[in-house]
C-alpha cells in the first residue's frame, strides 16, 4: 500500500500564500518543479495540500542528506525559490528530518 519511508529524508516545505493573485503562474511553477524534482537521483516522492487561507505543507521525500542537499542548489530550483520569496510567499519554514518510523491506514 506504499513504500516503506524508514531512512529516508523528508523536506517539509510549510508556507503561506500573497494575496498575489497569479495563481496560474504559481500552478504552472509547482508543476514544473514536481516533474523536475521527480527527475533528480535520490527521488522518492512528494505530497502536498494547500488550505483556504493560504497555508500549505509540502513533503519531498529523499534517499539520502546528499540528494536532498543537491535539489536545494538545483538551479531552476533556486530560481523559482528566488520568484516565490518575490510574489507568492508571504512566509515559509523548511523543516529537514530523517524518517524514524511510519505506518499507513486506508479505509478499504
Amino acid at each position: 500500500m506504499g513504500e516503506d519511508r524508514t531512512g529516508q529524508i523528508a523536506v517539509l516545505f510549510v508556507s503561506k500564500r500573497t494575496a498575489d493573485d497569479d495563481d496560474a503562474g504559481y500552478a504552472e511553477a509547482a508543476t514544473a518543479m514536481d516533474v523536475l524534482a521527480a527527475q533528480q537521483p535520490g527521488y522518492r516522492g512528494i505530497e502536498s495540500q494547500r488550505g483556504d487561507a493560504g497555508v500549505g505543507i509540502t513533503i519531498s521525500y529523499w534517499a539520502d542528506d546528499a540528494s536532498a542537499i543537491a535539489w536545494r542548489e538545483h538551479p531552476e530550483h533556486a530560481a523559482i525559490r528566488a520568484r516565490g520569496r518575490e510574489r507568492w510567499y508571504a512566509w515559509y519554514e523548511v523543516i529537514v528530518t530523517r524518517v524514524e518510523r511510519g505506518y499507513r491506514w486506508r479505509r478499504a
